[in-house]
C-alpha cells in the first residue's frame, strides 16, 4: 500500500460524476464498498449517531434508576453494566467516531485534495469500529455486559471478581476499534502531509485541518498503550499472566498509570477537533478572520505536549507521594494555559464582528459558555486537597460532561448544522434547529450543573442507589427531568434532519459566505471533490475568490498573503 501524491490526485476531473444514491439497491451496496472519503466520512458520524442514541438510552435509565432514594428500577449488576457501557460507548463509540468522520470528510475538502492518502484503510478503519461497537454490545446477550466501568479497574476486572465474559468483551472490543483508530490516524496524517494543492502551505491550513493533525499524531502516541493495557489485563483474565493480580506480586496501581497516560491525551482526542470546528464557525458568523490564527495553532501544539504529561492527576487519591503530585499539579495548571488562550482568541473574533445568530452560531456560543464552565472546574481539580473532597463524588461527574458534552458534543451539532447544507445540498429549517438548541441547553445545564451542589454534599458516584438525605432526592429527581429534556432536544434534531432532506431549500454551493476550500465544490460534492482549485494565497482562499477587493493578500501591510486578523484591518462588510 503505497500514499498517494499531490501529482497522482487530478485537480480537475472529468467527467464529475455524482455519489450514488441512498434511495436503491445498488446505492446502498456502493455506499456498504465504497472507499471514497466522503461516504465513509458520513458512514462514520451515521454509526457515531446510531451509538449516541443507544448510549443515551443507557444514560436515560440510569437517570431513573436515581430519580429517588432507595430506587429499585435497575438491579445493581445492570446498572453496573449500563454504567460501564454507556461510558465505553460515548468515549470509543461516539466522540471517537465523530473526530474520524468529520476528518474524513472535510480534510481532503479544506486542504484541495480528491480522496485520502490510503482508501482502502480507511474503509478497514470504518468496519473496524462498527464491528468493534457491534461485538461490546452483543456481550448483552452472550452472558453478560462488562460491569466494571469503563476504565476496568483491576482486581474489580479480575476474573476472580467478575467471572463472566463481559470484560473480554470490553477488552477485545477496544482492541479491534483502536487499531482501526490507529489506521485513520496515519491515513489523515499522510493526507495532510502529501495532498495539499499549491499554495496550501502549513501556515495557510485551515485551523480545523491543523487540530485535526495534532489529534492523529495524539492517537498515533496515545491509543497503543491502551491496546497494551488491555491486552495484558485480558491475558491476566484468559492465561493467568499476573500483570495486576496483588496477590501474585504485581500492583493495580500500575494499571492505573498505563490507562490513564492513555485516557488523558484521549480527552484531547475527544475536544481538539472540535475546537477547530469552533475556529472556522465563529469568524464566518461574525464576518471576520480567526484572530490570533498563530496562538490557536501554537496553543494547540503546546496542548499536544502537554497532554502527555498530566495524567496523575486523575490518581491523587492513590497515594502517589508528595513530588509527584506536585509535578502532575502544576502540569494540569499549566495545560490550562493554551486552552485558555484559545477562549480569549474566539471572543476577540466575535468583538467589533457583525455576527449572525444562525443555529450553527447559537450552538458555538453556547460551547464558549459551557466548555468554559468545565475548564474552570477542572482547573480546580490542580488544587489537590480540593480534589481529594471530591474526587470520588458528583463533582466529577458534572464536570466530565461539562467538558465532554458541554464541549465536544455542542461543539459538534455547530459543525452539523454548519456544513449540513454541503453534505446534503439542502437547507434546514432554521426554527426546527433553534428548538433543538434551546432544548439542549436547558436540558444539559438541568441535568449536570446541580450535579455539581450533589458533589458538594458528599453524594458519591458510581453508586446505583442513596440514601433519603436531605436535597438528594430534589436534586437527583431535578437532573433527571433534565435529562429527559435533553433527550427531548436529540427528537428534534433527528426531526429538523428528516425534514431538511424532505423539504429543505437548496442550498446551494455556499450558503454562508464562507472562507475554505469545501465551499468551492458543489452541494453534495462530487464522487471526484473539485473541477478546480482556486487559487490560494491566504487562509480565506474562497473569501479572495468571491470578494477581490477585500482579499486578505491586498491587504496593506500583509504582502504575503497570510493575514493578521487584527480587528480594525480585519473587519468585512
Amino acid at each position: 500500500m503505497t500514499a498517494k501524491t499531490a501529482r497522482d490526485v487530478p485537480l480537475v476531473p472529468e467527467p464529475t460524476v455524482a455519489l450514488p444514491s441512498l434511495r436503491s439497491t445498488e446505492g446502498r451496496l456502493l455506499w456498504l464498498s465504497s472507499v471514497d472519503h466522503k461516504q465513509i466520512g458520513i458512514m462514520y458520524i451515521l454509526a457515531a449517531l446510531v451509538f449516541f442514541l443507544i448510549g443515551g438510552i443507557e444514560a436515560l435509565l440510569m437517570r431513573v434508576q436515581l430519580a429517588t432514594p432507595n430506587g429499585t428500577f435497575l438491579s445493581p449488576q445492570l446498572y453496573n453494566q449500563l454504567f460501564t457501557m454507556h461510558g465505553t460507548t460515548m468515549v470509543f463509540l461516539v466522540g471517537m467516531p465523530l473526530v474520524a468522520g468529520l476528518g474524513n470528510y472535510l480534510v481532503p475538502l479544506m486542504i484541495g485534495a480528491n480522496d485520502v492518502a490510503f482508501p482502502r484503510l480507511n474503509a478497514l478503519s470504518l468496519w473496524t469500529l462498527v464491528f468493534g461497537g457491534l461485538l461490546l454490545h452483543f456481550s448483552f446477550i452472550a452472558g453478560g455486559a462488562p460491569a466494571a466501568g469503563w476504565f476496568a479497574y483491576p482486581p474489580l476486572s479480575q476474573r476472580t471478581f467478575l467471572s463472566d465474559s463481559g470484560v473480554d468483551y470490553w477488552g477485545i472490543a477496544l482492541l479491534i476499534t483502536g487499531i482501526g483508530s490507529v489506521g485513520g490516524a496515519i491515513n489523515l496524517i499522510v493526507t495532510i502531509v502529501t495532498l495539499r494543492a499549491p499554495g496550501m502551505t502549513y501556515r495557510r491550513m485551515p485551523p480545523f485541518v491543523w487540530l485535526t493533525l495534532l489529534t492523529s499524531f495524539i492517537i498515533l502516541f496515545a491509543l497503543p498503550t491502551l491496546n497494551a493495557t488491555v491486552a495484558m489485563l485480558l491475558l491476566d483474565r484468559q492465561l493467568g499472566a499476573h500483570f495486576f493480580t496483588p496477590y501474585a506480586g504485581a500492583n493495580p496501581i500500575l494499571y492505573q498509570h498505563y490507562f490513564w497516560s492513555f485516557g488523558h491525551p484521549e480527552v484531547y482526542i475527544l475536544v481538539l477537533p472540535f475546537f477547530g470546528i469552533i475556529s472556522e464557525v465563529i469568524p464566518v458568523f461574525s464576518r471576520k478572520p480567526l484572530y490570533g490564527y498563530a496562538f490557536v495553532v501554537g496553543s494547540s501544539i503546546a496542548i499536544f505536549f502537554y497532554s502527555f504529561a498530566v495524567w496523575g492527576h486523575h490518581m491523587w487519591a492513590v497515594g502517589m507521594g508528595f513530588w509527584l503530585d506536585l509535578f502532575f499539579a502544576i502540569g494540569t495548571f499549566l495545560i490550562a494555559v493554551p486552552t485558555g488562550v484559545k477562549i480569549f482568541n474566539w471572543l476577540a473574533t466575535l468583538w467589533g464582528g457583525q455576527i449572525r445568530f444562525a443555529t450553527p452560531m447559537l450552538f458555538a456560543l453556547a460551547f464558549l459558555v459551557q466548555f468554559t464552565i468545565g475548564g474552570v472546574t477542572g482547573v480546580q481539580f490542580a488544587v489537590i486537597p480540593f480534589d481529594r473532597q471530591v474526587t470520588d463524588t458528583y463533582y466529577v461527574v458534572a464536570h466530565l460532561h461539562y467538558v465532554l458534552y458541554g464541549g465536544s458534543i455542542f461543539a459538534f451539532f455547530a459543525g452539523f448544522y454548519y456544513w449540513f447544507p454541503k453534505v446534503t445540498g439542502r437547507m434546514f429549517s432554521e426554527r426546527l434547529g433553534k428548538l433543538t438548541f434551546w432544548l439542549m441547553v436547558i436540558g444539559f445545564n438541568l441535568t449536570f450543573f446541580i450535579q455539581h451542589v450533589l458533589g458538594w454534599v458528599g453524594m458519591p458516584r458510581r453508586v446505583y442507589t442513596y440514601l433519603d438525605l436531605p436535597g438528594l432526592a430534589v436534586m437527583n429527581l431535578i437532573s433527571t427531568l433534565g435529562s429527559f429534556v435533553l433527550a427531548l432536544s436529540i427528537l428534534t434534531f433527528l426531526v429538523s434532519i428528516v425534514h431538511a432532506l424532505l423539504r429543505g431549500a437548496p442550498a446551494g454551493d455556499n450558503p454562508w459566505d464562507a472562507y475554505t476550500l469545501e465551499w468551492a465544490t458543489s452541494s453534495p460534492p462530487a464522487l471526484h471533490n473539485f473541477a478546480q482549485v482556486p487559487p490560494i494565497r491566504g487562509r480565506r482562499p474562497l473569501w479572495d475568490l468571491n470578494h477581490p477587493e477585500l482579499a486578505d493578500y491586498r491587504r496593506a501591510g500583509d504582502a504575503v498573503g497570510e493575514g493578521t486578523g487584527s480587528r480594525k484591518e480585519a473587519r468585512t462588510p
